[in-house]
């Protein structure tokens, strides 16, 4: 069920909106006259993005949030609703990541990957389905990431909490369905790699610079999928053709698909550089996470692979499709 009022009477909630695709979600809902909660750790970040939402004609909070605070994310609800009187829809957007081999990364690490990134997405949920049902209905949103479906090499512990992330949303719009609160919908976006701060933040335990494995789409791409199912709620969403893809490929053939996954990130989601080890942003926002914009330092490079990879699946799926005809019309 969708929202039970237009974007611009609505009062949305965003984790993680310090940047990146969350902050892009609070843009894209400002430009439609939304109220926008947002919530993150670093407040000046906030106030950066709420400035700039309110030149684009919505009305912006800050409240800076660790979402792995389960009563203070019922604080940032409260928030909300003292502010703007309701909570029509949240965005669950908050996460972290360790990069590394399974074996290497530290275990207060990837205990931490998942109190921000499942228990957030947790905490979050159940701060706002009272409110939800107290509006008469509204759109809850987990931002899971295509890997809630495929995984790659190195980020086990943000592999394992998007699935668990999607499982969870998955159980959660049942029990809403079966007690009959199907006024309120739970939603998963699904995005490719995203051009976002992630991979500068992430703790690094590899030795090596790490960059986003292309295609790599810009965050406001996933900013209008969040749109649209606010508007029109799915189940699911994906963000980028490349996660729709990876995703039909792992469901077809799911052994070839884990192995060419893993071959080709292992080998594209590192840069020439070499880094010592690093718990990056995970535990706390330093100065490096001082920084929102994406992966600039490499752009150039990125759009070019992106470019590369685009057209070499382009040219594989256009060559599948020859063969698939030629076989059902018995031509050479």
């Amino acid at each position: 069920m969708p929202l039970t009022r237009s974007l611009s009477d609505a009062t949305v909630v965003i984790t993680g909106a310090s940047s990146g695709i969350g902050a892009a979600t609070a843009y894209a809902l400002a430009q439609r006259g939304a109220d926008v909660v947002l919530a993150a750790r670093t407040g000046s970040a906030l106030r950066r993005v709420a400035a700039s939402c309110r030149e684009l004609g919505g009305r912006a909070l800050v409240v800076p949030t660790d979402v792995t605070d389960p009563e203070a994310v019922e604080q940032l609800a409260a928030r909300a609703v003292a502010e703007f009187g309701r909570i029509d829809a949240w965005v669950n957007n908050a996460a972290v990541g360790t990069v590394g081999l399974f074996d290497e990364i530290p275990v207060a690490e990837f205990r931490r990957v998942v109190d921000v990134n499942l228990l957030g997405a947790v905490y979050g949920t159940r701060a706002a389905l009272p409110w939800l049902t107290a509006a008469g209905g509204g759109v809850l949103v987990n931002n899971a990431s295509v890997l809630a479906e495929v995984a790659m090499p190195y980020q086990s512990a943000y592999n394992a909490t998007k699935h668990a992330i999607r499982g969870l949303a998955d159980t959660v719009r049942q029990e809403l369905r079966v007690t009959g609160r199907g006024n309120i919908s739970i939603c998963t976006v699904l995005p490719a790699t995203i051009d976002t701060p992630f991979f500068r933040h992430a703790a690094n335990h590899t030795g090596r610079e790490l960059t986003p494995p292309p295609p790599v789409y810009p965050p406001e791409m996933v900013a209008e999928t969040i749109v649209k199912l606010l508007r029109r709620p799915r189940r699911e969403a994906y963000a980028g053709g490349a996660a729709r893809l990876i995703g039909l490929q792992w469901r077809l053939a799911p052994a070839l698909a884990e192995r060419v996954m893993g071959w080709y990130t292992a080998r594209t989601q590192f840069g020439p550089g070499v880094r010592a080890d690093s718990t990056g942003a995970v535990f706390t926002p330093g100065a490096a996470a001082e920084r929102t914009d994406g992966w600039s330092g490499r752009r150039g490079q990125l759009l070019r692979l992106t470019a590369a990879v685009g057209l070499a699946a382009g040219t594989a799926v256009g060559t599948a499709a020859a063969i698939s005809r030629r076989s059902r019309t018995g031509r050479p």
